[in-house]
């Protein structure tokens, strides 16, 4: 008996996923929770077990392709037209069984006798050679330079910054720091303690806008930008306000790790009320970053170096950056904005 698996609900209101990547190809046997695929969110990548053990008859969901939840994406057991399962005598190695052409799904044959492209013509780029809708829009309209769908944390990322730019009034204050006295091996966990502190006292840039309300939030976890290879994961560092410098550096470096081999939990993606971006060498002297939306700022941290300070009438040299703090106007005022930039200053000055 056929067993039909569907795109499972996988919590925090999502509603559709990402087909990342099939870990079975159709004809594969395979036993209840073996990995079966593996569902980009807008969170983070799931790998899912099969809930059931057989033959996989047939992958009907290709990769790069988003569906809703309940979509049915691969039949386990069974056969794919529904009558009696026969097996093809094997090619002898002097007669290769020749590869299946025009293998799609029904939507990418109606689009392909849309835009008049000849299936048997293409090569498919998804599970077991299938054609793809991108296959076959691509051959439609071919054009400049290699095309590559928006595909897994990129897709993610895009849609994300769109909606913040779209929808934020974002408005970017700046301003130098003197960052003398911070090590900068743990620039990162001191810039969390002393953002936790400062939003204790700026409790509306720690909050997020639902629709007409403003919700102000009690607790401090924030969001830290890690660069991966696949792109920015925004992992949450936890309690920012009641843990040590020391703690929250082993908490950082372990949410840094996870996320660069693509390992995070998608709770440890979920929830924050704030976010911290440190470019970085390669950052530039200062940034305006977009706001992690639902939140309603962001601090940034610009690249720190030697440069000539004015004490006491005396140019000297100090190590100084620049730090920018982003923030939806519709919640927080310039002057506050500008209030919270200083205190987080004055506290890492101080340090």
């Amino acid at each position: 008996m056929a067993y039909e698996f569907k795109l499972p609900d996988l919590g925090e209101g999502l509603t559709e996923g990402e087909i990342a990547r099939w870990l079975v190809s159709e004809g594969q046997e395979i036993g209840e929770d073996d990995p079966l695929v593996e569902i980009q969110t807008d969170k983070t990548t799931v790998e899912i077990p099969s809930p059931a053990a057989g033959t996989v008859t047939s992958i009907l969901v290709e990769e790069g392709k988003v569906v809703p939840v309940g979509t049915v994406l691969v039949v386990i057991g069974g056969d794919a037209d529904g009558g009696p399962r026969t097996e093809a005598a094997p090619p002898t190695p002097s007669q290769p069984k020749p590869a299946a052409k025009g293998r799609a799904t029904p939507l990418v044959r109606k689009i392909s006798q849309e835009l008049g492209v000849d299936l048997d013509s293409l090569t498919g780029t998804g599970p077991q050679g299938r054609i793809t809708e991108e296959d076959v829009r691509g051959a439609a309209a071919p054009g400049e330079g290699r095309r590559e769908p928006l595909r897994g944390i990129r897709r993610v990322i895009a849609e994300h910054m769109a909606r913040a730019h779209r929808e934020v009034p974002a408005v970017t204050w700046v301003e130098e720091c003197d960052f003398s006295r911070i090590d900068l091996e743990v620039l990162v966990p001191m810039v969390l303690r002393a953002v936790a502190e400062s939003l204790q006292e700026f409790p509306e840039l720690n909050a997020r806008l639902e629709r007409d309300e403003v919700v102000f939030l009690d607790r401090y976890d924030l969001g830290v930008a890690v660069q991966t290879d696949a792109g920015l994961v925004v992992p949450v560092v936890r309690d920012c306000d009641s843990r040590s410098v020391d703690e929250l550096g082993v908490e950082v470096r372990r949410l840094a790790e996870n996320a660069r081999v693509g390992k995070l939990a998608p709770e440890e993606l979920r929830g924050s009320t704030f976010t911290v971006t440190s470019a970085g060498k390669l950052g530039g002297l200062l940034q305006t970053p977009i706001v992690n939306h639902p939140e309603v700022a962001i601090l940034s941290i610009g690249r720190i170096g030697e440069r000539p300070v004015v004490r006491d009438g005396a140019v000297v040299a100090a190590k100084v950056g620049y730090v920018s703090v982003t923030f939806d106007h519709r919640v927080v005022d310039g002057a506050r904005a500008a209030e919270f930039g200083l205190d987080v200053i004055r506290r890492l000055e101080q340090r």
